[in-house]
């Protein structure tokens, strides 16, 4: 199947769409503080998405206009295969020239400035 790189969802189906739907429906709290800080353009004037519906997968913060994509890691990243699982969804985005950064729940809960100048830093690559 042939994707269109610049479509913003790259051929995701009606069931990824639905689950985005659900998983927008019950942020965890770290995504919704970093929700509150990437909405309505407010982070360097970029439009965030989230749980954006993207080929096969979910992101949890997506920008079109930067390529960028957002992942918080939570408990289930401890989970054994997880990390592997992660890596090898990051190498498929980075096919479509789409970026990935994480940060533990952690960073968002504890050091929200710090992730705002990373994901600044990003945006302005």
């Amino acid at each position: 199947m042939e994707v269109d790189k610049d479509n913003m969802f790259l051929g995701a189906n009606a069931l990824i769409f639905r689950r985005a739907e659900e998983l927008r429906s019950r942020m965890t709290p770290p995504e919704k503080e970093l929700w509150e800080v990437l909405k309505n353009k407010k982070l360097g004037g970029y439009k965030f998405r989230r749980q954006h519906p993207i080929l096969k997968f979910i992101l949890d913060f997506y920008c079109h206009e930067a390529k960028l994509g957002i992942e918080l890691d939570g408990n289930i990243h401890e989970i054994p295969g997880q990390e592997i699982y992660d890596k090898e969804r990051t190498e498929v985005l980075n096919e479509f020239g789409i970026t990935i950064i994480r940060f533990q729940n952690d960073d968002i809960l504890n050091d929200i400035e710090r992730v705002k100048l990373d994901i600044l830093k990003e945006l302005e690559k």
